[in-house]
């Protein structure tokens, strides 16, 4: 499956092409969409979505940001937002496939909660069989609903908040590129400072160079538009959950000038920051 990973194609849900998926909250089994690819799921990347499989039971082959490993279930497993990935699984097996945007991260109120951690960096573990029954009995639930919902249902980002924290402790993938991990994870660390390129190069003992050729490659962007792209994540959280002020967002997240904090936002989400405050207010 080993592949060359410049050039793979970007989906909104495999196959498809992106679309609006600000507030994308999917489910489905396994074997709905690999059924139809004769259940291999070719390389490719979500730049605005993470996912999480739910593998009961069967086989999986899979490939995440040019690493290969063989998986055995019962297991979840969940792939960063750009990160590119491809899977052969053995036929029948059988599961779920949790697609969420990106703004999902932005109910997450506590940047410590290791939910966050396990949606920005990626994650796996175990399903004992306590953990399987309920995490199926839901995932079911939720398949079974999804028709229905609203486009902005909150109840149902509450659910797959209440699956997600369901899983068990996971341990930090080792099936990830080992350099985007640590990269994400200082980003997570000095977010508020504004550190240049060149420091997150240097503490990961890089050149500059490398360091972009890295995020061009596992995330389709350059170093500085993956550190803006974690700030917007951030400040929309602010705004639309914590229903913070512009002027609090702005210092909160080391801007010295909410103006200047405005701009950037502006330019990075094509909107303003107020417009999102204002969404989230009452009716």
């Amino acid at each position: 499956m080993s592949e060359d990973l410049d050039t793979k194609p970007s989906f909104g849900l495999y196959g498809e092409p992106e679309a609006d998926l600000e507030t994308l909250l999917h489910i489905e089994t396994i074997a709905a969409r690999s059924a139809l690819h004769d259940w291999e799921i070719k390389q490719h990347r979500h730049p605005r979505s993470v996912q999480i499989l739910l593998v009961l039971s069967g086989q999986v082959d899979a490939i995440i940001d040019g690493l290969e490993d063989q998986l055995f279930p019962p297991l979840y497993f969940c792939i960063p937002q750009s990160a590119v990935h491809g899977f052969r699984f053995e036929p029948e097996t059988k599961g779920f496939v949790i697609t969420l945007s990106v703004d999902f991260l932005t109910r997450i109120s506590d940047r410590a909660d290791p939910l966050l951690a396990l949606l920005t960096k990626g994650g796996s573990g175990r399903l004992p069989p306590d953990a399987l029954a309920r995490v199926e009995w839901l995932a079911v639930e939720l398949l079974e609903n999804m028709s229905s919902w609203p486009r902005d249902n909150r109840l149902a980002g509450n659910l797959f908040e209440v699956l997600l924290r369901m899983l068990p402790p996971q341990a930090l993938s080792s099936r990830l590129e080992p350099r985007i991990v640590h990269f994400r994870q200082l980003i997570e660390s000095h977010l508020t400072q504004h550190r240049s390129v060149e420091f997150y190069a240097a503490e990961m003992e890089i050149s500059v160079r490398s360091l972009g050729r890295l995020c061009s490659r596992h995330l389709g962007c350059s170093p500085r538009q993956a550190i803006n792209r974690r700030l917007v994540a951030e400040a929309y959280r602010m705004l639309h959950y914590a229903n913070a002020s512009v002027v609090q967002v702005s210092d909160a997240l080391g801007f010295k000038d909410p103006s200047y904090f405005s701009r950037f936002f502006k330019r990075e989400a094509a909107q303003r920051p107020n417009e999102v405050r204002m969404r989230s207010l009452p009716n």
